[in-house]
């Protein structure tokens, strides 16, 4: 009983963790607004540089990169403090459990960023958490996937493409290396929530109207 309540409660914490809404306390606490109408209608990094500038934009990118790193790190943390337990002791493949459980977690506070429970269930892309994940997951991966990012940014100047490239990127990277069965779901997983999450930029990128850097959101 006690092992199942763990694994429902730490999901939970890290999709609390996840759904701070990063992006719209700085409107509020910026400029009095709320950023979900204006741009991109977004809460994430992309959308507070165009409509609050860039400092409260680097601030949301750290804040909610520190979202991701944060989750793992707990979530490693809980399972093992958990399988330390002596109801758990028994347990002889508990601790096998423990990738799950991380895995779950990371999910979980994707989901989070993505549809905040205190925004109606709306929110960012989820990318800059992403990034937070990878880097706390596999540090070789989250750097890699950063470093197509950065490349393909500095090429393009369009962030939808640089975050739906790196997320290919990671799912790439996760594969390649030795990495364990529950970390690699969560990267491909992970990668194509944040790629969903970017449909309206999709047909944006196709019919040629999706924004640049320094441009302002249709």
């Amino acid at each position: 009983m006690l092992f199942w309540m763990a694994a429902v409660a730490g999901p939970a914490v890290a999709y609390l963790l996840g759904s701070v809404p990063t992006g719209y306390l700085a409107g509020q606490l910026v400029r009095g607004i709320d950023i979900r109408e204006h741009g991109s209608k977004s809460t994430g990094a992309t959308n507070v540089l165009r409509t609050l500038g860039k400092g409260p934009a680097l601030v949301v990118l750290l804040v909610d990169v520190l979202k991701g790193v944060a989750a793992i790190v707990l979530a490693r943390w809980f399972h093992a403090w958990l399988y330390t337990l002596p109801s758990l002791a028994p347990l002889s493949d508990a601790q096998s459990l423990a990738p799950w459980g991380v895995c779950l977690a990371g999910l979980a506070v994707l989901l989070g960023h993505g549809r905040s429970i205190w925004l109606n269930f709306t929110g960012g892309k989820s990318a800059a958490t992403g990034l937070g994940v990878l880097l706390a997951l596999s540090w070789p991966v989250g750097v890699g996937a950063a470093v197509i990012f950065a490349v393909v940014l500095g090429l393009s100047r369009i962030v939808s493409l640089s975050s739906m490239l790196a997320a290919l990127a990671a799912i790439a990277l996760v594969l390649a290396l030795e990495q364990p069965l529950a970390y690699r779901l969560l990267v491909i997983a992970g990668g194509l929530y944040v790629i969903a999450r970017h449909r309206a930029n999709i047909g944006r990128l196709i019919a040629g109207t999706e924004p640049r850097l320094g441009q302002a959101s249709p």
